[in-house]
């Protein structure tokens, strides 16, 4: 059970950085204002972070960009997203094709635990998701910059706050691919720990399509695997 939440959490990161993921995925990690200029892509660089939920439990998240290529005549970069609970230390990957002028993500790929094969999923947010996406950005507000020490070293950060009161994010030009140093809110702190410039791509292989129903078998595999 364990494995499976792995990836779901993975896959489901790899979904928040772009506007279909607060409504499909119902995860909000990475919503933060001005998160097309926070995003600063750069083939080959990564950041790993490690999370800690409101029950203590920890996993560890890297992100890094693998790879580009054009995408309708722009410049589109592969940004791939592993994710694991500290215990098993095994990664679960996804990526995703994004443009960086207008942080629009064109495609998603990923591979479930205990498999090599990569699947495809449809990615085609509405406008009503983008627009929902937008208004949360908007309850934002910056409130100066600030020195944060955390496990990768000091940086200089922009800080910056919801309205409400129930989130923190810290970020840094010095760090691709997200700027992202520390974020704190009710549910869970995550902390960046390293940072590295040899970053590769650990899906490989021609995707299949997703299909719905090789979905919940291979999940329904996994999750007899994780309770034996």
């Amino acid at each position: 059970m364990k494995r499976l939440f792995s990836f779901s959490f993975g896959v489901s990161v790899c979904l928040a950085l772009a506007c279909a993921a607060s409504a499909q995925m119902g995860m909000n990690l990475f919503k933060k204002p001005n998160i097309a200029n926070i995003f600063r892509p750069v083939v080959g660089s990564g950041a790993a972070y490690q999370m800690t939920d409101s029950d203590g439990k920890k996993s560890s998240l890297e992100l890094s960009i693998v790879d580009k290529e054009l995408f309708e005549g722009k410049t589109a970069y592969w940004f791939e997203v592993g994710h694991d609970e500290e215990r098993t230390g095994t990664m679960s990957y996804a990526k995703m094709l994004v443009t960086p002028d207008d942080f629009q993500f064109h495609r998603m790929i990923f591979v479930m635990p205990g498999s090599n094969q990569p699947v495809e999923m449809p990615f085609n947010p509405s406008q009503r998701t983008r627009q929902r996406m937008q208004e949360e950005m908007e309850k934002w507000h910056s409130v100066g910059t600030e020195s944060v020490t955390v496990p990768a070293g000091t940086f200089s950060c922009e800080h910056w706050t919801r309205d409400d009161g129930k989130g923190d994010v810290w970020v840094s030009t010095k760090v691709s691919p997200m700027s992202l140093v520390k974020s704190v809110d009710k549910n869970s702190t995550m902390v960046l720990t390293r940072l590295f410039s040899d970053a590769k791509d650990h899906i490989a292989g021609t995707p299949q399509k997703f299909d719905p129903q090789m979905m919940r078998q291979m999940m329904q595999q996994r999750m007899g695997k994780d309770q034996e």
